[in-house]
């Protein structure tokens, strides 16, 4: 049996996680698989995945845990120790651009987790770059994508019409998105940008008031957070996907847009590099080069073939990350 343990909450907003997504799939293999924890209240939440632990601990053959860099690390923390005194095997699946500088900032607790883990799970191949770094021991197995959903599109650029898919947070510096579209639209006065996203600080309101600063606001479109299907019809009606993080590591937007066929415009930080090579499946910019990512759009627009190269490069690229490719990397650490 596998228990996994994360985050499991639900919301008409929130979209599919890869906790649901990944445990549906082993299951479908013929794996037995538990879940916690579903409960809003965070201290609850971690006693519900303690006592989950405690339940299934003559069951549990394996346990996986989500672990990410800022309050769910001490979740991984309290939850891995008690595997260890109940001698389980538990494998950490290691999300989030932050994590080596929690490797760093929190040298004594990261070995506790990461040092006594069957094994560590890195989504990105920057993380498990930089775990093996560091001494720890790892194996990359991506986020899974089910291929079969992502219709593929040729895009034919003439007018930018830029799209947008994070959260409006600082790390991701969506006001770098507006300013883009301030330059862009001096060359292509009808460039349009779509931001998709929810609000988690006061990014959104600085890019609505940097939109009215520059006079730009009725070529721009917030949507909010919509479901992954929406955006992905949304994602029709435009033509390039730029990506304005100052911190990453494996976007799963920008994941989904290499599939759908948009060309990916992205500033080079975090795991970007370790996605994204460069002129061959998108184009990495400086963080926070507003004129290089406009001069990289305005090359797309000019030159079809380069859009073509970079959008059927990208979607080979993600079919690795497909379940039917997916699923034996996890077979090899199950079995």
């Amino acid at each position: 049996m596998i228990l996994y343990i994360g985050n499991n909450l639900k919301s008409k907003l929130t979209n599919q996680t890869t906790l649901t997504l990944l445990s549906n799939l082993l299951r479908d293999e013929g794996y037995l698989v538990k879940i916690s924890s579903s409960i809003n209240n965070p201290f609850l939440r971690l006693i519900s995945m303690l006592w989950a632990i405690i339940t299934y601990r003559r069951k549990t053959d394996y346990v996986l845990i989500d672990t990410y860099s800022t309050k769910n690390f001490y979740y991984a923390l309290v939850t891995s120790q008690l595997c260890r005194i109940l001698k389980l095997k538990y494998i950490p699946i290691l999300h989030g651009g932050n994590l080596p500088y929690r490797l760093d900032k929190s040298q004594k607790l990261s070995k506790l987790i990461f040092m006594n883990s069957y094994i560590n799970v890195a989504v990105s191949k920057y993380l498990e770059h930089e775990f093996d770094k560091r001494g720890y021991k790892s194996v990359f197995i991506p986020n899974v994508l089910e291929i079969e959903n992502y219709t593929f599109q040729k895009r034919e650029i003439s007018t930018p019409k830029l799209l947008y898919v994070r959260a409006f947070a600082s790390i991701y510096n969506p006001e770098m998105a507006i300013k883009v579209l301030y330059e862009v639209k001096k060359e292509y006065p009808d460039a349009l940008l779509c931001m998709v996203g929810p609000e988690k600080d006061n990014s959104f309101n600085s890019c609505k008031a940097l939109a009215k600063k520059f006079g730009i606001e009725n070529s721009i479109e917030f949507t909010g957070m919509l479901p992954k299907k929406e955006w992905h019809e949304k994602s029709k009606d435009y033509n390039i996907f730029i990506n304005t993080t100052n911190i990453d590591n494996a976007p799963v937007s920008v994941i989904e847009a290499m599939a759908l066929g948009l060309p990916i415009v992205s500033t080079n930080v975090g795991g970007l590099p370790f996605l994204i090579e460069n002129n061959n499946t998108g184009i990495l910019v400086n963080k926070n080069d507003i004129k290089a990512m406009a001069n990289a759009i305005s090359s797309l627009c000019k030159n079809q073939e380069t859009v073509n190269y970079l959008t059927m490069n990208a979607r080979k690229q993600v079919n690795e990350y497909d379940w039917s490719k997916v699923k034996t990397l996890w077979h090899n650490i199950l079995q």
